[in-house]
C-alpha cells in the first residue's frame, strides 16, 4: 500500500466525532466527489475511484441521518461501476435534506470542524508523496474557489498552502515537510504522521552522514594533494646545495615530510624533536616551498 493509502485507510477509520463535525466531513467529500443529478428527481451522488471515501460517506450517513440501516461495511450500499464507486441518495427529499445540513462556511465552522473537512478533502482527493524520496502533500480541487476556501481552513491551523492550475484542476499543495507532519495531525492522522517523522529524521540524518562524508573525503583530497606537493618542494631542494645549509629544524620537517608522507601536520609535529603544534609544522612546510619556488626562480 502506498503512503498515501495507508493515511486515508487511518482516517477512514476515524470514528467517534460529535455530528457537528461528521457533517463537516460529510460537506468535504460531498464537495470534492459529490454532485446532484442534473435530472428532476434531484438525487444526490457520490462517485470516486477511492472506495474509502465513497465508504466513509456511507458511513456517516448511516450515522447522521439514520440511513442504510439495512446495510454493513461488509454490504454497503454503494455499488462498484466502472473503475470507481457511486453511492446514491435518491430520495430528492432526503438528498436536499442532507445538502441542506451539510452547507458549511468558514465563519460557522469550529475549529474541530474544520480539522474535519480538512480530513474528508483529503480523504476524497489528496496524496502525499513518500518521504523517503521527496515531501510533497496535494490536494485536487475542482476550481479556485474550493481551492481558495481550503486554503483559507488551513491557514487557520498556521499551515500555508500554494495553489496551481494543472490542466482544468485547481491544486493546493504543502512541500515544507514540517507544515506537512502538522497537517496529517490535524487531519488526526497520528500514526501516519510517526511513520512520516521516523522516515524524515532517517533521511536528514542519511543527508547529514553524506555530507559529513563528502567532507571528510574533500579535506582528505586537500590534504593529500598539500602533501605530495610539500613533498616535491623538499625533492627539488634536496637536488641543491640549498638543502645542506638548511638550518636543522627545517631540515628535520623535511625528511619527516618524505619519510612520512601521508602523515597529518598534527602527526609530524609530534615526531619532532622536540614536539611543535600544527601552526608550527605548517610555518616550516611554507617557507620550505618558498624556498623551492624561489629556486625555480633561480634565485637560490
Amino acid at each position: 500500500m502506498s503512503f498515501s493509502g495507508k493515511i486515508k485507510d487511518e482516517l477512514e477509520r476515524i470514528d467517534g466525532m460529535p455530528r457537528h463535525c461528521q457533517l463537516a466531513e460529510m460537506a468535504a467529500i460531498y464537495d470534492f466527489c459529490g454532485k446532484q443529478s442534473k435530472e428532476e428527481d434531484g438525487k444526490m451522488v457520490i462517485s470516486s475511484e477511492n472506495e474509502l471515501a465513497v465508504r466513509k460517506y456511507f458511513t456517516l450517513l448511516r450515522k447522521t441521518f439514520n440511513m442504510y440501516k439495512d446495510y454493513s461495511a461488509d454490504n454497503p450500499a454503494y455499488i462498484k461501476r466502472g473503475s470507481g464507486y457511486v453511492l446514491e441518495v435518491a430520495e430528492s427529499g432526503e438528498a436536499e435534506k442532507i445538502r441542506s445540513a451539510i452547507r458549511v462556511t468558514t465563519d460557522t465552522m469550529r475549529s474541530c470542524c474544520r480539522r474535519a473537512y480538512i480530513r474528508g478533502a483529503f480523504l476524497a482527493a489528496g496524496s502525499v508523496s513518500n518521504p523517503e524520496k521527496s515531501y510533497h502533500l496535494e490536494i485536487v480541487c475542482q476550481d479556485e474557489r474550493q481551492a481558495l476556501f481550503l486554503a483559507e481552513l488551513l491557514e487557520s491551523f498556521e499551515i500555508e498552502a500554494k495553489i496551481i492550475l494543472r490542466k482544468r484542476y485547481h491544486v493546493l499543495y504543502v512541500k515544507d515537510g514540517t507544515k506537512i507532519v502538522e497537517m496529517l495531525n490535524v487531519m488526526g492522522a497520528h500514526i501516519a504522521l510517526m511513520d512520516f517523522e521516523n522516515m524524515r529524521i532517517l533521511k536528514e540524518m542519511r543527508n547529514s552522514v553524506n555530507r559529513k562524508v563528502n567532507c571528510e573525503t574533500a579535506n582528505i583530497g586537500k590534504t593529500v594533494n598539500a602533501a605530495q606537493r610539500q613533498i616535491e618542494d623538499i625533492k627539488q631542494l634536496m637536488k641543491t646545495d640549498a638543502y645542506r645549509a638548511l638550518p636543522p629544524a627545517l631540515m628535520e620537517i623535511a625528511d619527516l615530510r618524505v619519510m612520512y608522507p601521508e602523515a597529518t601536520l598534527k602527526e609530524l609535529g609530534e615526531l619532532s624533536t622536540p614536539a611543535i603544534g600544527k601552526s608550527g609544522v605548517n610555518h616550516r612546510l611554507r617557507k620550505l616551498s618558498k624556498m623551492a619556488e624561489e629556486l625555480k626562480g633561480g634565485e637560490l
